[in-house]
């Protein structure tokens, strides 16, 4: 990867196999940055920024080339240069938990601690009669 004027710091260099301009990458780049921030699918892109298919299998192919953890360390690396970042607060965790399918909802029936206090006589716990 190369930076300047001619090519912006995330896109790769020309080479065997590359095609396009770097105004090109430029748009991708654009693009991809409009489709996070509005959260829209590849099929809603505006027109001006080309085909979605076209900025859908450049995001991809540069996804398997690397380019995208490229970019992070090359924002991270010069944010903390310029003394920019303070790695005790600025994170990204890709982390995702998930609950069981059972978990969304309380049980409905009384717990057992519950029903053994009804059959005594004693109140309910939930102040209802």
């Amino acid at each position: 990867m190369r930076s300047g004027p001619s090519s912006p710091p995330c896109c790769p260099h020309s080479g065997p196999g590359w095609a396009g301009h770097p105004k090109d990458h430029r748009l991708i780049v654009e693009a991809i940055v409009w489709l996070d921030r509005t959260g829209a699918p590849w099929r809603d892109l505006p027109a001006h920024f080309g085909p979605w298919a076209t900025v859908a299998s450049r995001f991809y192919r540069w996804r398997r080339q690397g380019v995208w953890d490229r970019v992070l360390a090359g924002l991270q690396a010069a944010a903390d240069a310029r003394g920019g970042l303070d790695w005790l607060l600025h994170f990204v965790d890709g982390s995702v938990v998930r609950a069981h399918q059972h978990a969304a909802g309380a049980r409905h029936r009384p717990a057992t601690a519950d029903l053994a206090g009804q059959l005594r006589g004693g109140a309910r716990r939930s102040g209802r009669s």
